[in-house]
């Protein structure tokens, strides 16, 4: 049962992957401000787990494996500037979880 667990959430990771591929409209403040997390985060999460099983993964190739492409590229091609609202919002936001 553990690597039928493993497998099928190791598929939901790849969907969420891609499903946040195929939104790339979607901000990481914005994702920061509705669910407290983002592509940065699941990419600190991927290393953090890979070294807890003693894989050395540097950050930027965990947010190449979540970006789909190198994170400079990523964000020259599909970041926006944060608006006054999403910055505020996110103000907010981290002073809720302290």
């Amino acid at each position: 049962m553990s690597n039928q667990k493993t497998e099928i959430e190791a598929a939901a990771f790849r969907r969420l992957l891609a499903h946040l591929d195929n939104r790339k409209d979607v901000q990481n403040i914005d994702l920061m401000n509705l669910a407290g997390f983002c592509r940065n985060c699941l990419s600190k999460w991927y290393r953090s787990a890979a070294e807890e099983r003693g894989i050395e993964i540097d950050y930027d190739r965990a947010r190449e494996i979540v970006y789909g492409m190198p994170y400079e590229e990523w964000k020259e091609r599909f970041q926006k500037p944060a608006t006054p609202e999403q910055k505020a919002a996110f103000e907010q936001q981290k002073t809720r979880e302290g």
